[in-house]
C-alpha cells in the first residue's frame, strides 16, 4: 500500500488541512526525499494547453522550496514558461514519488548563474555560462505531494 501526503507551502492553514505540517516541515521533508536526485521531470503547459514533460538536471543546491534548472533560451520549455508559468516538477527517488507544483520564472542574474554553473551544465549546453543562449529557470514550489511505499520515508511522519 502506498501512502500519500499533500502539503501546501504557501499556506498550511487551508480549510480541511489542519493536519498539514508547517512550511518549514514540508520543505524539510521534500528536501529529505529529493536530496541527491539530479534528474527531475519538468512539466509545462504547451501550445493549445497541451501538457509537456521532459527530463531536466536539477542544480545541486539544498532544496528550500525552489528548484533551479538551466536551459537553452531558444528551447520550447522557455517559451512555454513565458506563456504560462504554472509548472510541475517530479522526482522518483528510491521507492518514492515526489511532485512539486509551482510557478516558474526566468532569472536574469549572472551571479546566480555562476553560482549554479557546473561542468555537467557546460557539457550539456556546450557553451560558457555567459553565453546569451543560457537561461536560468527558478521554480517556486507552492505545494508538494509525495507517495511512498511501506517502510519508506512516509512512515517517519
Amino acid at each position: 500500500m502506498w501512502t500519500l501526503r499533500h502539503w501546501y507551502f504557501a499556506d498550511s492553514s487551508i480549510p480541511g488541512r489542519n493536519d498539514s505540517p508547517s512550511r518549514d516541515e514540508a520543505v524539510a521533508k521534500v528536501r529529505e526525499l529529493v536530496e541527491g536526485e539530479r534528474t527531475a521531470m519538468l512539466t509545462t503547459i504547451g501550445e493549445q494547453g497541451r501538457i509537456v514533460s521532459r527530463p531536466m538536471a536539477t542544480q545541486d543546491v539544498e532544496f528550500d522550496g525552489d528548484v533551479w534548472f538551466f536551459a537553452d533560451r531558444q528551447s520550447p520549455k522557455v517559451a512555454e514558461i513565458q506563456a504560462d508559468p504554472r509548472v510541475n516538477v517530479t522526482w522518483t527517488p528510491d521507492g518514492s514519488w515526489v511532485s512539486l507544483a509551482g510557478t516558474a520564472e526566468l532569472v536574469h542574474d549572472m551571479d546566480k548563474k555562476r553560482e549554479l554553473w557546473d561542468a555537467g551544465t557546460k557539457a550539456w549546453l556546450q557553451c560558457e555560462v555567459d553565453d546569451p543562449k543560457v537561461a536560468l529557470i527558478r521554480v517556486d514550489g507552492e505545494s508538494a505531494e509525495y507517495w511512498d511505499s511501506p517502510g519508506g520515508a512516509s512512515t517517519v511522519l
